[in-house]
């Protein structure tokens, strides 16, 4: 290859883009400004001790790579929360369709009647036929306990 500098052509018809991020690689700088990086890919050099990001290529601060680590975990551990209460919903919900399979399943039978463990009463389909009476859980608990 020739070592001939290139010439740029302009053509005739249509818009001339300019990329910036090339303007400024060409000027000494970085593609992108430093001010608007957040700085999400960082770098170590533990024979230097520094810390740089990768995208600005400028290096940063201890307290601020600090600060992002701790903003990384901090979210990743808010993340394992909601998905332990989601998955803490779905087991209760999937308790809940258990016994309600178990009780209809019973129910379907034409010779027996599911009881209830508390009483021991028979617990037949025309007794919720005008609707269910409800209690607070925690005060049904409580009085089981008693």
């Amino acid at each position: 290859m020739s070592d001939m500098p290139i010439e740029p052509q302009d053509f005739c018809g249509g818009v001339k883009v300019v990329d910036f991020g090339d303007l400024r690689v060409a000027r000494g700088l970085t593609r992108r400004p430093v001010a608007s990086c957040r700085h999400l890919h960082l770098v170590y050099d533990n024979n230097e001790r520094r810390v740089w990001c990768e995208d600005c290529e400028s290096e940063v601060e201890p307290f601020d790579a600090f600060k992002a680590v701790c903003e990384n975990i901090d979210s990743a551990t808010n993340r394992l929360k909601r998905r332990e209460q989601e998955v803490k919903e779905a087991e209760q919900f999937a308790t809940r369709s258990r016994a309600v399979k178990a009780l209809d399943k019973a129910w379907r039978s034409h010779h027996q009647a599911p009881m209830c463990p508390h009483c021991r009463e028979a617990l037949l389909p025309e007794d919720f036929s005008s609707g269910a009476m409800t209690t607070g859980r925690e005060l049904a608990r409580a009085a089981r306990r008693r």
